[in-house]
C-alpha cells in the first residue's frame, strides 16, 4: 500500500521518543560525572534539574551552555607534569618542584601544626579555668545561699 501510516510510524517512534530519551539519559550521566569547577554557567545540581525536569530542552540547553570545554587545562608552573599519586594531584592543586622546595615547604607545614595545637591547648586550659571560676562562684553562691537561709532558720527560733 501506498501511502500506509504505519511505515512512518518508526521513524516518528525513534525521532519523538527514543532519541530524546537517550539524549536525556546521556546528558543526565555527563552533568552528574562532571566535575563541579567545570561545570559553565550554572551550578551542576541546577543543570541536573534542568535536565530531569525539561529532558529535551534541558539535554539541548546541556550540550550547548553547560557542559564543559573539552581544552585542555594549562597546568601553572607549581602543579607536577605527571601525577605521581593520581589519587592525591588535581587541577589547581601546588606541589613543590624542587627538593629543597619541597623541604621548606614540610617545615612549614610542621611549624603550623605545631603553632595549632598550641593554640588549641592554649584555648583548652583557658576554657578549663573559666569553667572551674564558674564552679566556684555557684558553689559560693550556693554556700552564701545556705548561711543565709540557716541565718534566717536561727532568727526564726530565737
Amino acid at each position: 500500500m501506498v501511502g500506509d501510516p504505519y511505515d512512518l510510524a518508526m521513524p516518528r517512534i525513534i525521532a519523538f521518543y527514543v532519541f530524546p530519551i537517550v539524549l536525556s539519559i546521556y546528558c543526565l550521566v555527563e552533568a552528574i560525572t562532571s566535575r563541579d569547577d567545570e561545570v559553565r554557567h550554572l551550578g551542576k545540581g541546577f543543570w541536573i534539574l534542568l535536565i530531569l525536569f525539561f529532558p529535551f530542552v534541558g539535554s539541548l540547553a546541556w550540550l550547548f551552555a553547560g557542559r564543559p570545554l573539552s581544552a585542555r587545562r594549562v597546568a601553572s608552573a607549581h602543579e607536577r607534569e605527571t601525577p605521581h599519586f593520581p589519587e592525591y594531584d588535581r587541577p589547581g592543586r601546588m606541589a613543590a618542584t624542587a627538593p629543597d622546595q619541597d623541604d621548606d615547604f614540610l617545615r612549614q607545614v610542621r611549624e603550623r601544626a605545631e603553632q595549632q595545637r598550641r593554640d588549641y591547648e592554649a584555648k583548652r586550659r583557658a576554657d578549663r579555668a573559666a569553667e572551674e571560676r564558674e564552679r566556684e562562684e555557684r558553689r559560693a553562691r550556693r554556700e552564701a545561699k545556705e548561711r543565709g537561709e540557716t541565718a534566717a532558720s536561727d532568727d526564726t527560733e530565737a
